[in-house]
């Protein structure tokens, strides 16, 4: 990770973030492999945060330390298999980790903040998603306090561990200390993950010194506690007995070596996505490529490409620059989906990406589903655009899906390219559940909630191709034209999208994208979180006298005491 542009007069400025991670340049964790085991320790570099003005002391925690762990995580699934069991420890005596450094959040600008919270329960939900599908079980082994958000990274594990030495303590301390709420789903895992019940946890959430010991394991929020000197043979034998039943193989890895991309001014380019800026339009043009060459005999001959096999090639590409745009091009509010290329050959890698049960193409399609999951909760407007060359098929169809709005051309365009095949979308096995929401449905079961005839002939039309009226007739897509209205019909929408509200447009994709059951990942992100950018910007946490902006100062913020 690196600061392409830092900023040099005004420390409340957000620079130009890059979530590409060399390994050896790690300044906060170091990961140590022993057998079937992983440790990750976090030792904060406190002078090594992402933007002057703070120390991150403590093992507090920027967007910085955050991209580390993020890298980590996806290292440990990729390039190495026989990790069973990943320990989460601190590196600093009698403290794990105090959470997100204050000082940080109290400078920053309002979007960075809702930014950095939205990336940081990305990263945890995708260490739930190790646990449970890859077989990597994260255990946190609490060596010293975990306060705030070093707790909420605890409770993304699947066991936690705390010292006992009768002063190390987990806590939950923004709602009495800075007038904000845990923005990492520390509040939603604890009731629905952990099952505390609803009133001991309004007591924890209020209560800014936390608990310990025993009161800390019988009221769920811990699994175990143990005396120093018996702490680390019991992490390791816990780690040991999780890792016994771990479906991973172990075997040769697969090096995740660093993307190959370009950017300038106004185009970000991958070898199999890239981007053109319209700041003036405030929107991208984003095109996914399908593969030029056919996919590999078999798994074992996918793993011998490693990176360059086309879907995890693709899906890492589209990841950072998902990651990109969102950090750093907060005015460009409307993302322009195409994916073009060869129908043919996308569908054959579908097929094998579908059909593989070893563990490297199932690691790609849990990866590509995680990715997917970051697009549905991306703060921008989507809109696919399907045309003569497109490539909506299978596993490159869940991006239309995930669009909110579907324009497809009826025919080809006739002034420039009469003799061009008109386009198609075709759904796969791949579009009915190995890529699921963060709802539990799949987005064609989110696109017909409640329309359960409508559901069965969509699903009805898998294997097929279809053209812009058998599109429009399954309700495929939004809108199919003919070239006479297509291009005036899309440039007037694209038009009104960038004159509407953001603040509005935000909260309604959201609505309308995540139908159906809540999850507890939607209740992070759907309630927590919303909640949590609402008071971001209220007068008690982040006016001139408020909690978050006094934190540090001695003096208690002052509050309206008036209820909203």
């Amino acid at each position: 990770m690196t600061v392409l542009d830092e900023p040099t007069t005004d420390h409340a400025t957000p620079p130009v973030v890059d979530f590409i991670v060399d390994p050896t340049e790690y300044k906060h964790y170091t990961v140590a492999i022993d057998g079937d085991v992983a440790t990750v320790t976090l030792k904060v570099d406190e002078d090594g945060g992402l933007v002057p003005g703070y120390q991150l002391k403590m093992n507090s925690y920027d967007l910085g330390v955050d991209i580390e762990l993020y890298d980590i995580t996806q290292r440990l699934r990729f390039e190495h298999p026989e990790v069973k069991a990943v320990v989460l420890t601190g590196g600093l005596e009698r403290m794990f980790c105090a959470g997100a450094n204050i000082r940080m959040l109290a400078q920053s600008p309002h979007s960075w903040k809702v930014n950095f919270c939205k990336f940081t329960n990305e990263t945890r939900n995708g260490i739930e998603d190790s646990t449970e599908n890859s077989g990597q079980t994260w255990i946190a082994a609490l060596n010293g306090t975990a306060a705030g958000g070093g707790y909420e990274v605890a409770l993304a594990c699947d066991e936690i561990i705390l010292v006992d030495d009768n002063s190390s303590t987990v806590s939950l301390p923004e709602v009495p200390l800075l007038g904000v709420l845990p923005g990492t789903g520390g509040l939603t895992r604890v009731v629905d993950k952990r099952h505390v019940r609803k009133d001991r946890a309004d007591m924890f959430a209020t209560k800014s010194e936390g608990y310990r010991g025993d009161t800390a394991v019988q009221w769920g929020f811990i699994d175990s506690t143990v005396p120093r000197n018996a702490f680390d043979e019991h992490v390791a034998a816990r780690a040991a007995a999780r890792a016994e039943g771990s479906h991973r193989p172990g075997g040769k890895g697969v090096e995740l070596t660093p993307l190959d991309r370009r950017i300038g001014d106004t185009e970000i380019s991958y070898p199999h996505v890239s981007a053109t800026l319209d700041r003036a339009g405030r929107k991208v043009e984003i095109t996914v490529s399908a593969p030029t060459d056919d996919p590999p005999a078999d798994a074992a001959a996918a793993l011998e490409q490693g990176v360059d096999y086309w879907p995890l090639a693709v899906t890492r590409e589209l990841d950072d620059l998902i990651l990109h745009l969102r950090t750093n091009e907060n005015d460009l509010g409307t993302w322009v989906l195409r994916v073009t290329g060869d129908a043919e050959k996308a569908l054959a890698y579908d097929a094998q990406v579908l059909a593989g049960d070893d563990w490297f193409i199932r690691e790609i399609r849990n990866y590509y589903k995680r990715v997917m999951k970051r697009l549905d909760v991306t703060s921008r407007s989507l809109i696919a655009v399907i045309e003569p060359g497109s490539a909506f098929v299978g596993l490159l169809a869940e991006i239309a899906l995930a669009a909110d709005r579907q324009y497809m051309l009826e025919g080809v365009y006739e002034d420039i390219d009469p003799d061009a095949a008109p386009a198609t979308i075709q759904l796969t096995a791949s579009n009915d559940g190995p890529y699921p929401m963060g709802n539990g449905l799949t987005r064609v079961q989110s696109r017909f909630w409640g329309r359960d005839d409508d559901l069965e002939a969509a699903r009805a039309t898998i294997g097929t191709a279809l053209d812009s009226a058998a599109a429009d007739a399954a309700g495929l897509v939004t809108v199919a034209l003919d070239d006479i209205d297509f291009a005036d019909e899309l440039r007037i929408v694209l038009q009104e999208r960038a004159a509407l509200s953001p603040d509005a447009l935000t909260g309604m994709e959201a609505n309308h994208r995540f139908v159906g059951p809540e999850t507890m990942e939607t209740k992070i992100f759907g309630r927590l979180t919303a909640w949590q950018n609402w008071i971001f910007i209220r007068p008690n946490a982040s006016g001139p006298d408020g909690a978050l902006r006094r934190y540090g100062s001695g003096q208690r913020g002052e509050y309206d005491f008036g209820r909203v």
